[in-house]
């Protein structure tokens, strides 16, 4: 879930992460888009430029630059504020480029200042047709490959949940204490597509500030708070069942889906921004300082998608493989540092420097990532 971005902002300052800078180069360089070029869109504080709102269906490149105070994002929602894909953490002054196929239909763009809110919204049309990626043999493939992964992974989800939800109703503090990271491990892993299914992101996963979107603070960081801040669960229960409730319903939509090639590529990314944001800043589990768990998740869920569109990325661009093999394996070897027992230290016992070598790896794997998608959307 997306962190404030007032404590982000100020955090990845004092650790010089440059995540966002790294993911801010494709813009200029990235030559890959859809008929006419890539569609610029100005944020703002105040204001969202989209230059076309008009498209031709299959691969749409939106080239984001924010020229705003604040961090932005940048959204395509279809109906029911379904997200057909989106970039996160643009700070001010950077650039993003977001690959997104869509069929026909009426959708809407939206920036969010601040990274918050329903965001400034506006219409975009797309029309005509086009021949899926999944045409394609070995993207689709790959897409189906991830489909198991992510099956997989909501099936341990489900089973840790309600694992931990038990924990609680019952009393045992330190029972759910201990699996509280645990839990989310499976959550972290796939977190770009339960972002796709609204509001159901932020009741699981949001932290307090959701209540600046006008929704209620639950799911598992309200137990969290509950348990290391509180130290009481007794009221715990309803908040447990509803988490619980939450969970099942989003295990089955995402079962459900159909994922593009393009949505892999960018939830491989997404993970990446959530390390930089969240984990490393120790935004993400304020209460218990777990937030190494989630480090290693996301890592490991941006892994999974890029092991999936594997044999594409081989065929198309052997060397990026490559150099996406040597920095997954410089970020394992930063991490592994801090392993403790059968999980990782707190985030509290990691100095600046321990912090410092964490983010370089990341920033190191973030900008080969950020290239993932441009190759994906080639044409064979």
């Amino acid at each position: 879930m997306r962190p404030s971005h007032i404590l982000a902002a100020l955090t990845a300052g004092s650790l010089g992460l440059t995540l966002t800078a790294c993911g801010g180069s494709d813009a200029a360089t990235d030559t890959t888009a859809a008929a006419g070029g890539p569609i610029a869109v100005k944020a703002s504080d105040t204001a969202c430029e989209v230059t076309r709102t008009e498209v031709a269906a299959g691969t749409s490149v939106f080239a984001i630059t924010n020229g705003g105070q604040k961090v932005t994002e940048f959204y395509v929602y279809a109906p029911g504020d379904r997200v057909m894909a989106e970039v996160e953490n643009i700070a001010p002054g950077l650039s993003r480029n977001l690959h997104v196929e869509l069929p026909a239909g009426t959708y809407e763009t939206a920036c969010k200042p601040g990274m918050i809110g329903k965001g400034i919204r506006g219409q975009l049309t797309v029309s005509g047709s086009a021949a899926p990626l999944t045409d394609d043999a070995a993207l689709l493939a790959a897409t189906d490959s991830y489909s198991r992964y992510v099956k997989s992974q909501t099936a341990a989800l489900l089973e840790k949940t309600t694992e931990f939800v038990t924990l609680v109703k019952n009393g045992d503090v330190a029972g759910a204490k201990a699996m509280f990271p645990i839990a989310r491990t499976y959550w972290e892993r796939i977190e770009p597509v339960a972002e796709i299914f609204g509001d159901l992101d932020p009741r699981i996963d949001g932290r307090e500030e959701v209540t600046e979107e006008g929704l209620k603070f639950g799911g598992f960081h309200k137990i969290e708070q509950d348990l290391w801040q509180k130290n009481d669960i007794s009221q715990s229960g309803p908040v447990a069942d509803q988490l619980l409730t939450d969970v099942k319903e989003i295990v089955t939509k995402a079962n459900a889906e159909k994922l593009s090639p393009l949505q892999l590529a960018n939830g491989a990314k997404a993970l990446l921004d959530e390390v930089a944001a969240g984990k490393i800043t120790g935004e993400e589990d304020r209460y218990s300082h777990t937030d190494l768990w989630d480090f290693n998740a996301n890592v490991d869920g941006s892994k999974a998608a890029i092991a999936s569109l594997r044999p594409v990325l081989e065929e198309r661009d052997a060397a990026l493989v490559k150099t996406l093999d040597t920095e997954f394996a410089n970020v394992d070897a930063a991490l592994a540092k801090h392993r403790s027992g059968d999980g990782w230290k707190l985030h509290t016992d990691l100095s600046q420097a321990d912090l410092k070598e964490l983010s370089d790896a990341i920033n190191a794997l973030a900008e080969p990532i950020s290239q993932v998608a441009a190759v994906v959307a080639k044409k064979a």
